[in-house]
């Protein structure tokens, strides 16, 4: 039913929360109750002078009836709806009544909505905990550093222990190793209970270089008007050393590789020219690409780093090296990415590896989110006689269009996955191939 179509069912919701009876407001508007009965009912379309005087005996703007519920709440229940395919008692929820169910009851609406969002969240929460307390590899490492640390402080103490005569020199220097092992047992057992007491979202867990600059990439929205135009890379140094969360020298050595990628990719395709490019062709990187002759790949990372408004839209960027471990990652839409290690290797982003001349284009399906992705291998060195070539993956991610690319189910990560029979875990050679 058309939001158009439900305009009576909001006037009858509106009449009734104003305590008035259908023959006053009927009178009042200068209408029968016959005719307004139908309105109410939906049996009789209104608009014009009608719809004006029934929203002035309401005291409600017209826009109020004609256009009813806001379409974030709309979207927020087709949402809910297709997330839950089946109700509490095995019914399907009606799709097609949702706007009905909105105009009559919007508090209810609301209240479904909020729980949908609310049991998405805890699902999220759920898969997060999962994968940290049971796969996560900085969790391993911090075990692992804990183990060593004190397995070297008992072979240390058990030499103190069982050599009876030790020359001063070595027992000075035995005991200034007690000293640092037992330090670092303290900061590794300190960073492990703040790892397992802290919430997924509190940004108290253990954070490794990638996490780290990924944090400080998040906080500019990937994008650093500072470092566009002549005299950026100047400028690097300065940002990577004032960035509060880059707090190991990896991560800013990282942030200072990326920043110096995102110079270079600048310089290659400037932001007014972009932006002139994109108002001409649309945001097409393939477009983009032959317009400016520049490479796939350069085109996805400009894209990507540009605001919403400029780049056309919401745009993602996943970027893996030849063993599948990514390198850097900008969600979007939802689309979930592992923190660490390699994703899914369903993903066109592992294919194209293995095609690194063929740019591929899908419709990604992960759970009930579906995302158009365009991925394409970069040739980071050539490949020679006694050597191999380095190639690393870049796969776009922006909303879908209907029809543009085959469907295909994808998960997250082998670590976490909620496809039941992926084709990837059923055949190692697909695995093995996807990587």
């Amino acid at each position: 039913m058309s939001q158009r179509s439900m305009i009576g069912t909001r006037i009858r919701q509106k009449r009734v929360s104003s305590g008035l009876r259908q023959s006053e407001l009927a009178k009042r508007a200068g209408i029968s109750p016959s005719y307004l009965n139908l309105i109410e009912h939906n049996r009789r379309r209104i608009g014009g002078k009608t719809l004006l005087q029934i929203a002035q005996v309401l005291q409600v703007e017209p826009a109020s009836l004609s256009e009813g519920a806001e379409a974030a709440l709309l979207s927020a229940l087709q949402e809910a709806a297709g997330a839950h395919l089946t109700g509490a008692a095995g019914s399907a929820p009606e799709r097609d009544r949702i706007e009905e169910f909105v105009g009559r009851f919007p508090g209810w609406a609301g209240l479904v909505a909020d729980l949908a969002r609310r049991g998405g969240r805890l699902e999220r929460t759920v898969e997060v905990l999962t994968e940290r307390l049971a796969h996560d590899p900085q969790l391993a490492e911090a075990l692992h550093e804990v183990i060593s640390t004190a397995t070297s402080i008992r072979s240390t103490a058990a030499i103190l222990a069982e050599t009876q005569e030790l020359e001063p020199e070595w027992q000075m220097r035995f005991h200034r190793n007690l000293n640092e092992d037992g330090q670092r047992l303290s900061e590794g057992a300190e960073a492990l209970m703040r790892y397992l007491e802290g919430a997924p979202e509190t940004g108290t867990d253990i954070k490794s270089p990638q996490d780290e600059l990924h944090a400080f990439l998040e906080d500019h929205g990937f994008h650093f008007p500072q470092l566009e135009g002549w005299g950026a890379a100047t400028r690097i140094n300065a940002m990577v050393a004032g960035a509060p969360m880059l707090e190991t020298t990896p991560a800013r050595g990282l942030a200072a590789q990326a920043l110096t990628q995102y110079v270079e990719d600048a310089r290659a395709l400037p932001l007014d020219q972009v932006q002139k490019l994109i108002a001409r062709h649309g945001p097409g990187p393939d477009a983009l690409a032959e317009a400016t002759g520049r490479p796939l790949a350069q085109v996805f990372r400009r894209l990507a780093m540009l605001p919403e408004e400029v780049a056309g839209g919401p745009v993602g960027l996943i970027v893996a090296d030849g063993a599948g471990a990514i390198l850097l990652r900008k969600p979007v839409l939802g689309f979930a990415v592992p923190r660490g290690g390699a994703g899914c290797t369903l993903w066109p982003l592992y294919e194209v590896l293995t095609q690194p001349a063929r740019p591929l284009r899908a419709t990604l399906r992960q759970a009930d989110l579906r995302i158009e992705a365009l991925a394409v291998a970069e040739e980071i060195r050539p490949a020679g006689f006694d050597r191999a070539a380095l190639l690393r993956g870049h796969m776009l991610l922006r909303p879908p269009v209907a029809g543009a690319a085959p469907e295909r189910q994808v998960g997250t990560t082998c670590r976490i996955c909620a496809m039941g029979d992926c084709p990837a875990r059923r055949e190692p050679s697909i695995l093995a191939t996807g990587v």
